[in-house]
């Protein structure tokens, strides 16, 4: 089964416009984003020292990042002596390459995997089905989203834009063991799913997961996660292979202890997450027999000398910026063309990825500004000031209109003389006339057209300031 994959997809208001047009979608997003937002901020509004944790989770992820390279060296040191083995991948290609390496010295060609943002943004499980390879997704959600070969469209919740009766139709057409009368109740769904993927758990014996922490002092990874099917990946199979970005790890458990209430209440609204997995290497007789790492850069040191930028390497993908979004709840994760979706993804993506194409140079746009991503952010990312700062990145990096430099050239050339200034601005209060009916201008000529293809332009004024500074003979007319 090929998977498709996030190469090629068109820039984001292109994207946008397919995805607001669909009534359906719209009304799943905003039922499921609506409701995820009012259970966190009841959950939130139980902390009386909310503030004080988002602070410290702030200050625990700066800290780290700035002694990136000690505590990442620390990790390897206590992961090696406690039975694993480290494998540094530089980019995408070299991770899939360790990866595909390890599960074919099992000699197996099934896995089961643990729902994982960093084998996403990698391509995993296409580069494992090139290799001959099978990875089967055990998460609920992201099971709807692989038998309906389909796309996450949420970090949390990968399948937030399928309704019940989609889901139901996707397993009847997709999963071989579902009861032919099956229908759209989630008992019966979850069910269905449940004995579908026992079978995998059991006969499995290579697992591959992320990770959403590490301890740093004593090599401890850790998996959060609601549904005990990645309690089943990290337990059962004789191997093991977690894929780690080199920003996941913290120096501490005590540290670790602040994330541990700020992840659950941030993202699924749990005081406490229902399934919190933690293991140290390889444990004789209990657990996997064999146990890798695979630290993944992949354009994060790149991030991490962005004195500006730096500060989305803080994100623990809890999600809570997709559901306060309001541009997010109306395009969708799709329209991001990236495996971070929603305001993180607008500012994490083109800087792994580059601004190179179509859709990483628009991403930065893919926002109102309006600040609600950076008051829920449960480790105070300043997402509007990490937009703002890769938007001019994308005018001076980025691909520019071919009559740019021209525009720019005659709007200096007419700055430079306050009588060529004063003789443009009669001329745009006589346009007024022509092209702003009604005090708006709905369709600007040229490059300047990209203004006006999602809103209105204002008008020209009747006469300009100079103008009327001259006639009211310094405002005391």
């Amino acid at each position: 089964m090929t998977m498709p994959t996030y190469l090629g997809m068109p820039a984001f208001p292109r994207a946008a416009r397919a995805a607001v047009a669909d009534e359906r979608l719209r009304d799943n997003l905003a039922r499921a984003t609506g409701t995820i937002r009012d259970r966190r901020r009841a959950a939130v509004a139980e902390l009386d020292d909310w503030a004080a944790l988002r602070e410290a989770g702030r200050r625990i992820k700066d800290h780290t990042l700035r002694y990136l390279d000690h505590y990442l060296r620390l990790l390897e040191e206590k992961v090696t002596a406690a039975g694993g083995t480290v494998h540094w991948a530089r980019d995408a290609a070299e991770a899939n390459r360790i990866v595909a390496d390890l599960i074919r010295a099992t000699g197996r060609t099934e896995v089961v995997k643990v729902k994982s943002m960093a084998t996403q943004e990698i391509g995993l499980n296409e580069a494992l089905e090139k290799e001959g390879i099978t990875a089967y997704e055990t998460d609920l959600a992201e099971l709807i989203v692989q038998l309906g070969d389909d796309r996450p469209s949420h970090i949390l919740v990968p399948a937030i834009h399928r309704n019940r009766s989609e889901i139901r139709d996707i397993f009847r057409r997709r999963m071989p063991d579902a009861p032919p009368d099956l229908s759209d109740e989630p008992a019966e769904l979850a069910e269905a799913a449940r004995r579908h993927l026992r079978a995998k758990f059991l006969s499995a014996q290579v697992a591959v997961s992320g990770v959403n922490f590490a301890v740093a002092e004593t090599g401890t990874l850790v998996v959060l996660e609601s549904e005990g099917n990645g309690r089943m990946c990290l337990t059962l199979p004789k191997t093991l292979i977690s894929v780690m970005g080199i920003e996941k790890v913290v120096p501490t458990w005590r540290d670790l202890e602040v994330f541990l209430q700020l992840l659950p209440r941030s993202s699924t609204a749990e005081r406490m997450n229902p399934y919190t997995s933690a293991w140290t290497g390889v444990t004789p007789g209990d657990g996997p027999q064999e146990f890798h790492l695979v630290l993944l850069d992949n354009g994060r040191t790149s991030v991490l000398a962005d004195e500006v930028g730096r500060q989305a390497l803080r994100c623990i993908r809890c999600s809570a910026c997709l559901n306060v979004c309001p541009v997010y709840a109306r395009a969708g994760g799709h329209a991001y063309g990236s495996p971070y979706p929603g305001p993180i993804g607008a500012i994490l993506s083109p800087q792994i990825r580059g601004i190179g194409s179509p859709v990483d140079a628009s991403l930065p746009y893919a926002s109102s500004l309006c600040g609600a991503c950076l008051e829920a952010c449960p480790v105070a990312i300043d997402i509007p000031e990490v937009l703002v700062h890769l938007r001019a990145k994308v005018v001076e990096e980025g691909p520019r209109h071919p009559l740019a430099g021209t525009a720019m050239a005659a709007a200096g050339w007419t700055l430079r003389s306050p009588r060529r200034l004063a003789l443009a601005q009669r001329l745009a209060s006589a346009s007024r006339r022509l092209i702003g009916r009604r005090g708006r201008i709905r369709r600007l000529p040229g490059p300047l057209r990209a203004w006006t293809d999602s809103r209105d332009a204002p008008a020209p004024p009747p006469e300009s300031f100079r103008a009327w500074w001259k006639r009211t003979d310094g405002g005391r007319a």
